[in-house]
């Protein structure tokens, strides 16, 4: 049985019990969030303040999204972690009707919360470049007014909120770099391949390794300083 079909039955079954008003909507909105998310991450930001799983013989919320919304954690604390950043920074969104104001998507809006933790993380390194408010007014409008999809935000905002450390570019060339050496190791076992190709890719191997001693060298030049 498909999941909406089960969650239609449980709302069925609800119902018929008597169960409690918001107990029986959020089954509701979990069989319809995929286009009304933020009703849903509303109505859980209501029984996780409240602890209304509590009420409904749950140990934790997790527990009762899971058992009986068949949401994962992951799930609920991106509906939540979505959801509050709405609630601080956009509020207005939460007036929206959601047919003639759409509602932003969920993975975009996720994608705002994440650079909010992310800086927010930051605000002891002084040494962090933080982006200014120029740049989080653009993110705001691409998330919140434009409903950007999340592949259009990485593009246009990921090298101003996260860009990407040097270490990590260091960490990819010794992978590349190992990638190679393997490659290369390969190429000497395998039998039937031309001989002028083979000699070709292995030249092209050995100017890429050495590429990447290149693109090191600046880096452990500082480190020397």
């Amino acid at each position: 049985m498909a999941t909406h079909e089960r969650l239609a039955d449980l709302e069925d079954l609800l119902a018929s019990q008597c169960a409690d008003r918001l107990r029986l909507e959020l089954v509701r909105r979990a069989r319809i969030f995929k286009r009304s998310w933020v009703e849903m991450a509303e109505g859980l930001h209501k029984v996780r303040n409240n602890q209304l799983y509590s009420d409904w013989g749950y140990k934790d919320l997790y527990s009762y999204c899971s058992q009986e919304l068949l949401l994962t954690k992951g799930t609920v604390e991106k509906l939540l972690g979505s959801f509050g950043a709405i609630r601080e920074h956009a509020p207005q969104v939460l007036q929206r009707d959601g047919l003639e104001q759409p509602v932003p998507n969920l993975d975009s809006v996720e994608y705002f919360a994440k650079a909010l933790r992310t800086h927010d993380d930051d605000e002891d390194d002084f040494t962090a470049e933080r982006p200014d408010e120029e740049a989080w007014t653009d993110l705001k409008k691409a998330v919140f007014d434009d409903d950007a999809p999340v592949s259009e935000l990485r593009k246009s905002f990921n090298p101003v909120f996260f860009p990407a450390k040097p270490e990590d570019e260091g960490k990819l060339r010794e992978k590349t770099r190992a990638a190679a050496r393997r490659l290369e190791g390969l190429l000497g076992r395998v039998k039937g391949i031309d001989g002028t190709a083979l000699t070709e890719a292995l030249q092209a191997l050995s100017t890429l390794r050495k590429a990447l001693d290149a693109a090191d060298a600046p880096a452990d030049q500082a480190e020397a300083s």
